[in-house]
This record gives C-alpha cells, structure tokens and sequence, in this order.
C-alpha cells in the first residue's frame, strides 16, 4: 500500500459501514437538532456582526467543558455553564461594539488559557482531551442525547419568542428604541441564547471550530437571498447537510469529525458567494439582506 493508499484510507473508509451506521442513530438526531440550532441563531449573529464573540464564548465553553471532564461531571452542563458565563460578560460588559470586542479580547485568552490547564491536569484517556477541541459527536450517549435535545428545545422556544423583535432591532436598533422596542434587553437576552448554541455546537466540531456552525451556514445562506423567510431556511439546511454529512463521513474514516463538516460547510459557503456574484454581475440581484461575510 502506498503512502497516499494509507492516507486515504484514514479519511475515507468504507468497509462494515452498515454496521457502524447503526451505531450513530443519536449522532445524527443530535446533529439535526443542533443544525436546526446554529442555522437559526448564526442569521443573528451575521446581523448583529457576532462572529468575533461566537470565538469567544466557545473557549469558556470549552474552559467548562474541560473542567467538567476534570471532575467527572456530565462534559455538556459543563460546557454550557462556560458559555452562558461569557456571554452574560459580554452582554454586560460590552453594550456597544467597541467595548464588545475589548471584552471578547480579554476573555478568549483568559477561557483557553483555564481549558489548557484543565486538560493538563486530567489523567484520563487522551481521546477525551482531543474531543473537546476537535468534536466528539460519533459517540453521542443517552444522557448526553437528553441533554441536547433538551437545551436545544430551550434555544428553539427563545427564538421563536423573540424573532419578530430581534429582527427589528438587529436590523435598525435606533428606529426599534423610538417605536419602544426593548434593544438593550433583547441584546442581551439573545447574548444568553447565542452562549447555550455554542455550547451545544461545540460538541460537534469542538472548541476551535465553533464558527462553521453558528456562522458559516448564515453566511453562506447572506450570500445569495435577502428573503426574511428564505435566509433562515437556507442557514438551517446549510448547517444540517454539514453536520449530518460530517458525521456520516466521517463513520468511514479514522479522524475527528471536524475536518469533515467544516470542508462541507466551506464548500457551501463557496458555492453561495460564487452564485451571489454571478447574480449581481448578471441582474444586479442577490444582494444579502446582511453584511456579506
């Protein structure tokens, strides 16, 4: 077998497929959830121009993470407790745009810098330590699956409750002050929303991957409608085919399942910016709804 045969098969392997397709039936009622979860909040982060402190909350949910492995104590609250404790700062402390970042800036560091330690400090199997960076969701069990499932349920309802509005104050936040509209509120209750999706989507691609869940799917889905239905609908479907056909690819192969759903989700993302410029070269159309990304 030559070097590139033994490469590819690390990445591709096909043989007793069936059998390990068996094996990820929660895998992939999670990762659909979870799909559902960062397609519809990444459109809010790509309004608001979130990317940055989507980085930064998913090292204190990574910080979480490792401190719940650490102790022994159920790896997803762990990691949502990280993430729900930075956005709150983020929320908080970084009301207008410049001082966000300044937050974020201070925070990563200080969230990888706990993670590592951590990690450092557990002696348990290296394969655990790995996960929490690049993503684990192969092997999603039955506490876990409820977990999920759970807090994305809680994510959906939020949404679904404050869509119309947060619409509103992401796209025009003065003209939603004037008619009443309660942006500071909504900004950081969304904040608290956006920390339990990063959370959640940190169990699939892991702490360093994060965006190309929560915001490459509404990126791309930016880059070729401006339909307040349709954007939504293309995030969604966007997250889902990556996460679902990164988990699938990478049953086959014997390396984490980020490179996988990222190349997926980049591949999206590419397609949709080059249909995006052909349209507005051609008609003048396709014009995203929000800053292209």
């Amino acid at each position: 077998m030559t070097l590139a045969d033994g490469v590819w098969q690390q990445i591709f392997s096909f043989e007793n497929y069936g059998e390990l397709l068996a094996l990820v039936r929660n895998s992939l009622i999670a990762g659909a959830a979870l799909g559902l979860v960062g397609g519809l909040a990444g459109v809010f982060v790509i309004m608001r121009d979130l990317p940055f402190a989507v980085h930064g909350i998913s090292e204190l949910s990574f910080a979480g993470a490792s401190a719940a492995l650490l102790m022994e104590v159920n790896i997803v609250a762990g990691s949502i407790v990280g993430s729900l404790l930075a956005a709150g700062a983020i929320g908080v402390l970084g009301a207008r745009a410049r001082d966000r970042n300044s937050v974020i800036g201070i925070i990563m560091p200080f969230g990888l810098g706990l993670g590592v330690l951590f990690l450092a400090l557990y002696k348990g199997r290296a394969a655990n330590k790995f996960g929490l960076l690049t993503g684990q969701i192969v092997a999603v069990d039955t506490p876990q699956m409820s977990w999920l499932l759970g807090t994305s349920a809680v994510v959906l309802l939020a949404l679904a409750v404050m869509w119309r509005p947060l619409t509103f104050a992401s796209a025009d936040p003065d003209v939603a002050a004037a008619r009443g509209v309660p942006v500071r509120a909504l900004s950081f209750a969304f904040m608290i929303v956006l920390g339990l999706a990063v959370a959640l989507s940190v169990q699939i691609v892991g702490a360093l991957l994060v965006l190309t869940l929560v915001v490459t799917p509404a990126a791309a889905a930016a880059r070729v409608t401006a339909s307040p239905v349709l954007l939504p609908l293309l995030s969604v479907l966007f997250a889902v085919v990556s996460i679902e056909g990164g988990i699938l690819l990478a049953l086959g192969g014997s390396i984490p399942i980020s490179p996988y759903v990222t190349t997926i989700s980049f591949t999206l993302y590419a397609a949709c910016r080059l249909v995006g410029t052909y349209r507005t070269r051609r008609w003048g159309a396709g014009r995203p709804a929000t800053r292209p990304a």
